[in-house]
């Protein structure tokens, strides 16, 4: 959530600002700011998109070679001009701020300040910062030692860029907890919260980590880790993204949405590249400490959040059955308040897109510091803190995932835990050759099994036309295929609007069954499996209360459409990759009832895509 995007250069840096700016969007954002030291501090804010943003910078002939831009989702205080960034300290010496995260113990330091007197005109905790790296450069007239001063009273996560009015030739810049890097120019030195928002100007980067304080100049720049109060000089890798700006880029697609969802059958295959030419699956795949790690291992403990942790709840039916591992999924942000019991060989395993949402991060410090020994990071993003806080890591290969609603990051990141599950019944002896080819194969076929998938999606449109005229929906689905339910009910709420549960379906009449009536659509998940006839009962009790039936099935499901009954058939069934299949046509419906209801597709509001606070 939130994004940054800072400038020095030796030309006008306004065009690169907005334009990053408009790469950070998927973040996910209620108001947009910019800031220039030209002569003084100067400053546009809009709670509008950024494109009002940059046609105010037009109209206003706003340029500058030093300069910092922000998007906003709001935390503290409405979105409103006012609180939207960047904060200016406005007493001398002036400094112009910019921040994402949030600042934990900002009531108190807000008290500590007006009583210094300091006068605040937001009700936003960025504002504390600024005027208490203005407090400290009444003390000491320098930016990087006053923001050093400054991030050691701060108390929570946060990615800071600092410009003064008095030196206008540099920003400084902090990373705590929030995502941050530098990039490095022919003409400049950038700083942006991701690699996106850089690569139209360069395409080496530096990754900040936490406690490092950078100061930048045109060109150079130099990095102090200030981290528990000591201050050391460091020198971070300069490492080429191989990010393209075509990977950012809509192409001939509506929306990104759209896009991510057509690109899984490559982006899948990716992932998979290192297993689809082998004969084998090796643990080296995890890391090289990986087959140490995984003898050791006797259970399971999955730590996610929202469509990460729908992953996770697929998983333990696979490691459960196939890997004979006894498995947990726990929701990361209720995890890390809890006292749960600790196996020391258990293996950890963290999920998360971005690699830097804020309450898997904390959940898996948790577990270590409950004595758990080991972890895995399963990430789309290889400089992500996911990646390097774990023992083991798989990068997943989605490629940049800029729609907020997460599509493409799910199917690999389940293709990544099916490699998981194979591996470790491997070592188990759980996996003989022969199932182990078997395996491979089916693997081999997935994406062509994806892209037979996708060729749903008229059928699906049809359907779309008649949600958008419901208010709710119920979702159903049995064994593995009911966290598949759980993902299709969060994509239509995310997107549409329109209020969705999930329910296992043998669930049914045990409470649910009282919202059927003809206004409540009913989507089941009907793989041919050894629960088909199972579900098929529950089918029929809501039949029986009138409701509405819409069922994707398998080809050979044997499920007959009749009246208030309607049926999608996949082109095969894929056995336990199922789930993955039949995630692509609750994609397609949430996009197509999205589309229908007009809503903002790849920016819905009140979410962002990577939530880096509590």
């Amino acid at each position: 959530m939130c994004g940054i995007v800072g400038a020095v250069a030796k030309s006008n840096i306004v065009p690169a600002l907005l334009e990053g700016l408009r790469r950070l969007e998927y973040r996910g954002y209620d108001s947009a700011g910019i800031a220039l030291n030209n002569g003084g501090l100067h400053r546009l804010r809009t709670t509008g998109r950024v494109a009002e943003l940059s046609k105010l910078a037009d109209e206003q002939h706003f340029s500058g070679e030093t300069g910092i831009a922000h998007t906003r989702w709001a935390t503290h205080g409405a979105p409103s001009e006012r609180n939207a960034h960047p904060h200016f300290s406005g007493e001398r010496p002036n400094v112009a701020v910019v921040h994402n995260g949030i600042i934990e113990n900002h009531e108190a330091l807000r008290q500590h300040l007006q009583s210094a007197g300091f006068a605040f005109t937001s009700d936003t905790d960025t504002e504390v910062i600024a005027h208490l790296i203005s407090f400290h450069l009444r003390k000491n007239p320098d930016l990087f030692e006053a923001v050093c001063r400054s991030t050691g009273e701060l108390v929570g996560a946060y990615a800071i860029a600092v410009m003064e009015e008095a030196r206008p030739e540099r920003i400084v810049v902090c990373r705590n907890g929030a995502p941050l890097l530098l990039g490095l120019g022919e003409s400049g030195t950038y700083a942006a919260s991701d690699a996106s928002a850089l690569l139209q100007v360069t395409r080496r980067m530096i990754y900040l980590e936490d406690g490092d304080v950078a100061e930048l100049y045109s060109d150079s720049y130099s990095v102090v880790n200030c981290q528990d109060g000591a201050r050391m000089k460091v020198a971070r890798a300069v490492q080429e993204s191989e990010l393209s700006n075509e990977s950012v880029e809509m192409g001939p697609y509506a929306h990104f949405m759209q896009k991510e969802i057509f690109e899984q059958p490559g982006v899948v295959a990716n992932t998979l590249e290192m297993v689809l030419n082998a004969q084998s699956i090796s643990p080296r795949l995890f890391g090289s400490e990986a087959e140490n790690i995984f003898n050791n291992t006797d259970s399971i403990l999955i730590l996610a959040c929202g469509t990460s942790y729908h992953a996770g709840l697929v998983a333990r039916y696979w490691l459960e059955t196939v890997a004979g591992l006894p498995c947990n999924v726990e929701i990361a942000s209720e995890y890390r308040y809890r006292n749960p019991a600790v196996g020391a060989n258990t293996l950890v395993v963290g999920i998360s897109q971005s690699g830097e949402t804020a309450d898997t991060l904390a959940a898996l410090g948790y577990a270590r510091s409950l004595g758990h020994r080991y972890s895995l990071g399963i990430c789309n993003v290889a400089e992500s803190a996911l990646v390097r806080q774990t023992d083991l890591r798989f990068l997943t290969r989605a490629g940049p995932e800029i729609g907020v609603a997460s599509t493409k990051a799910f199917t690999t990141q389940l293709a990544a835990l099916m490699l998981l599950t194979m591996t470790l019944a491997k070592l188990r002896g759980r996996l003989t050759g022969e199932k182990e080819r078997e395996m491979i194969i089916a693997l081999r076929h997935l994406p062509v099994a994806l892209q037979l998938a996708l060729q749903v999606e008229p059928q699906v449109k049809v359907w779309a036309g008649r949600f958008a005229k419901k208010s709710h929906a119920l979702f159903l689905g049995r064994g593995m295929h009911y966290p598949i339910a759980m993902e299709g009910a969060l994509k239509l709420k995310e997107i549409s609007y329109i209020h969705a549960e999930a329910y296992a379906a043998g669930e049914l009449k045990h409470g649910p069954l009282a919202l059927v009536d003809k206004d409540m659509p009913v989507v089941a998940i009907a793989p041919n499996d050894t629960l088909l006839e199972k579900l098929k009962s529950n089918l029929q009790e809501v039949r029986a209360r009138g409701g509405e039936l819409y069922v994707f099935a398998d080809a050979d499901s044997r499920i007959q459409e009749s009246e208030g009954l309607h049926v999608i058939r996949l082109a095969e069934h894929a056995g336990s990759l199922s789930p993955i299949l039949h995630t692509i046509p609750l994609q397609l419906l949430a996009y197509h009832v999205a589309l229908q209801k007009g809503t903002d597709v790849d920016k819905p509001r009140n979410l962002a895509k990577s939530v880096t606070v509590e």
